[in-house]
């Protein structure tokens, strides 16, 4: 099976970093976030990455012309400068082989077992699936009855809502649902996709973790220093 790789966006939202790489080239402890992202993959054996380039992709470009890896088949496919995330996949059609495939975004972490999250997939016979979420919150969570502290929980899970944590499973089929290079992965093809009883959660509700800011970039540098991080499952 191969693994199917957003590394194209322009990352604005941790531009301290991304005005001199694409945000999957981001560093923790040494080594870019994208390499972090393909060894969880590469310890349940998908071995062969279809990366989608865009901005700074020559970046990209670079760090895996001197990769030496006998163990990934790693193919670097230029998607375009302002390309959208559906328009990105739709590229990248040709290479998937008609064949079940993974999909994320380049920027997110997790300790997700990609062979239970598999079995789900191909145990509910739909064409594409979504790991799901719970993201702790930012903040400290009160309770009040009028203005008395009931009680104080300190960065509760989220909302209680589930949200988009990447890592999908998806059938060839879901190209059908792919326009142009406008097309938001997000947006049409999901929401057509869920319309149509086409789209299951897997839910996770262990480690998870985004690098979009500075803040989360931190974070994560400071889990890896700590000698195990939750998403170093290899």
């Amino acid at each position: 099976m191969k693994a199917v790789i957003l590394a194209g966006g322009y990352g604005t939202r941790i531009s301290e970093e991304t005005h001199l790489r694409p945000k999957p080239m981001v560093e923790i402890g040494g080594k870019p976030i994208l390499w972090h992202i393909m060894k969880i993959y590469s310890s349940y054996k998908i071995n062969e990455f279809i990366i989608c380039c865009g901005y700074k992709g020559d970046v990209i470009k670079e760090y895996f012309n001197s990769f030496n890896s006998d163990k990934w088949n790693i193919k670097l496919v230029d998607t375009g400068l302002d390309t959208m995330t559906g328009g990105r996949l739709k590229k990248i059609q040709k290479y998937v082989d008609n064949e079940t495939f993974c999909f994320t975004y380049g920027d997110g972490l997790a300790n997700i077992s990609i062979d239970d999250l598999i079995k789900f997939h191909k145990n509910n016979n739909t064409v594409a699936t979504v790991t799901a979420v719970q993201p702790p919150a930012r903040f400290g969570a009160l309770e009040l009855n009028q203005n008395k502290v009931v009680s104080f929980r300190e960065k509760p899970p989220g909302d209680g809502n589930w949200i988009n944590g990447g890592y999908f499973v998806l059938e060839p089929s879901v190209f059908d649902y792919l326009g142009d290079d406008l097309t938001v992965w997000e947006k049409e093809p999901i929401e057509k996709l869920a319309k149509t009883n086409q789209l299951y959660a897997y839910r996770h509700s262990g480690f998870w973790q985004p690098l979009d800011t500075l803040r989360e970039k931190n974070k994560l540098e400071d889990l890896w220093s700590s000698g195990n991080p939750p998403w170093k499952v290899w």
